[in-house]
This record gives C-alpha cells, sequence and structure tokens, in this order.
C-alpha cells in the first residue's frame, strides 16, 4: 500500500507538471466529475477586494474571481500550469495577474491581500514557512480560506474507487478532528472549520482570520 501511495503521488505531481494538459481529465475521473465544483465552492467566501490564490492551476478560479469584479492574484510553481491559466484567462478578456514562485517565500508586500485561497493545497501547505508567508501578505483582519479535504461519498463502485484512491494518496483521511487547528492558532490566527456537502462529496474548509501582527 505505501509503495501504490508513493507511485500514484509521483504520477500526480506529473499530472501537475509535465502532463498538465491532461489535468483537467484526470482530475474530473479522479473525483467522479466533481473537481470543478469542488473548487469553486470557495467563490461565496472570497469577497477581496485583493485576494491571491496559492496554487492556481489551470486557472478556473481566477477566471472566476476576475469575472466578478474581484483583483485576483495567482501563484503557482508549475510553469505548465502558468502557460495554461494564462491562456485561459487571456481568452477570456481579462489581465493575468499571475506569477511563478514558491509559497515558502510569496514575492509579494506585506499587508498586500485581503484573502488568500488555496484548494486541496499539496505538501507545501504543511511546510513551516508557508504559513508566516500567508500571514505577512493578509493585512490586518484578512483571511486565509483553505480547501483542505474532500471526502467521496458516492456509493456507485466508481464512487468507491475513487474514494479509495483518494484515502491512499493521504488527500482524504477518514476524519478530520478540529484539534488540528492548534497549530494555527500557535501561529497568530483565529482559525476555524467547516465541512460543507455537496451531491455526492463533503468538503472541509479551513477559515484562518489574521487579528494583529505577531
Amino acid at each position: 500500500m505505501q509503495i501504490l501511495s508513493v507511485l500514484l503521488r509521483i504520477f500526480f505531481r506529473l499530472l501537475y507538471h509535465t502532463f498538465a494538459w491532461a489535468y483537467d481529465c484526470v482530475a474530473a475521473i479522479v473525483s467522479v466529475g466533481q473537481w470543478r465544483s469542488w473548487v469553486m465552492s470557495v467563490v461565496p467566501y472570497l469577497t477581496g477586494p485583493r485576494v491571491l490564490e496559492l496554487g492556481h492551476g489551470p486557472g478556473y478560479l481566477q477566471a472566476r474571481l476576475l469575472a466578478e469584479g474581484r483583483q485576483a492574484f495567482g501563484l503557482d510553481e508549475s510553469r505548465q500550469m502558468g502557460w495554461l491559466a494564462r491562456k485561459r484567462l487571456l481568452r477570456g478578456g481579462f489581465t493575468p495577474g499571475l506569477a511563478r514562485g514558491h509559497a515558502q517565500a510569496l514575492p509579494y508586500p506585506a499587508g498586500t491581500f485581503q484573502q488568500v485561497v488555496a484548494t486541496f493545497p499539496s505538501e507545501y501547505i504543511a511546510d513551516p514557512r508557508t504559513l508566516p508567508e500567508v500571514f505577512r501578505v493578509l493585512a490586518p483582519g484578512g483571511e486565509a480560506v483553505l480547501l483542505l479535504l474532500a471526502w467521496i461519498t458516492e456509493k456507485r463502485w466508481y464512487g468507491r474507487l475513487a474514494a479509495w484512491l483518494f484515502r491512499v494518496t493521504g488527500q482524504a483521511p477518514l476524519k478530520w478532528e478540529d484539534r488540528y487547528l492548534d497549530s494555527f492558532q500557535r501561529m497568530g490566527f483565529q482559525s476555524s472549520a467547516e465541512q460543507i456537502s455537496l451531491r455526492s462529496s463533503r468538503l472541509l474548509i479551513v477559515h484562518l482570520k489574521k487579528l494583529a501582527e505577531r
């Protein structure tokens, strides 16, 4: 099982970089067609006006935020995803605010954004350098919105298979406990978590509010 998990993680990393052109198709398959709706589930929480998306991927959330009049900016370490997102935004008539870089060293001044959002962030979110950087670029009273987990509740065979894949790759632990929020609070955030239910899935969204400078 551990070997399979490692192989799947390698596969997903290649998918995010070298084979980014196939990302949409594979994401739709492994999520039982729900990937796009999962990503868009954070939109009601993003009021801006200036929003930074970590790991912008193919740019769907960027396009949605720009269409709603937000000042949307995106950061991603994948050059291929940057190309895809930029092309999508230009095709939609938007001016891309995209940058290539790492969440552990955000290329923005302190207090730049009212909100930071990340949907299904990979291992970078657990890096001890990431959340202090998020804290730094948030304005006082700003908030980070993290869509961390998805549980597939589809009971048909393909749903059970997808749910199993999410478990073996570590993307969907069996349960969530609010004690996991303690680490965020130690970093200076007021933290809370909520679970929302969609048609065939359940999502976990964590809210991190910056109350004051440390």
